[in-house]
């Protein structure tokens, strides 16, 4: 299995549990499980993150598009797929719009083309004020967890060395 993370797994775990500056083997976890092909994102939470122009947005770039994948062929079909699923909800015209235009979509669209799931900190919610990531992926039969499910479900470990 291979997971697809949120923007707000990157933002959050900067701003909170795993600083750059004082958990780098959170980072380093991310990159080695990508180059084993377990943990990606897409393009466009890559853009999202860039806009930040802060030290998350340098570690970005240097993971490249090995890590942040373009939208491909398969992806097509399940563009359309979450978008009629978007649209046949119920939600108001605004929150279909706008999730419509934003990396949410795609993130869900490629999950949903590939049988990757999805990591987010988003809670599903009944509002039809905006579109969830999980609501979608409940809708469109697409495993979503929280950044903390993934780290238990692939045994992380951010140990520290010997203090000698």
């Amino acid at each position: 299995m291979a997971y697809l993370l949120d923007a707000n797994v990157f933002i959050q775990a900067k701003n909170l549990h795993y600083g750059l500056d004082f958990c780098p083997a959170f980072w380093d976890w991310l990159v080695k499980s990508n180059r084993a092909r377990r943990v990606f994102s897409i393009e466009k939470v890559g853009d999202e993150i860039d806009a930040g122009g802060d030290e998350l947005s340098e570690w970005a770039k240097q993971c490249g598009n090995d890590f942040f994948l373009k939208p491909d062929e398969a992806m097509l079909p399940a563009l359309g797929q979450v978008s009629t699923w978007a649209t046949g909800r119920g939600y108001e015209p605004a929150a279909v719009n706008t999730f419509l235009q934003v990396a949410d979509y795609y993130l869900v669209a490629h999950a949903l083309a590939h049988g990757h799931t999805v990591v987010t900190h988003e809670k599903p919610d009944n509002s039809t004020r905006r579109i969830k990531i999980p609501n979608a992926c409940i809708g469109l039969k697409v495993k979503c967890v929280t950044p903390f499910e993934m780290l238990r479900h692939e045994r992380a470990r951010f140990v520290l060395g010997s203090s000698k």
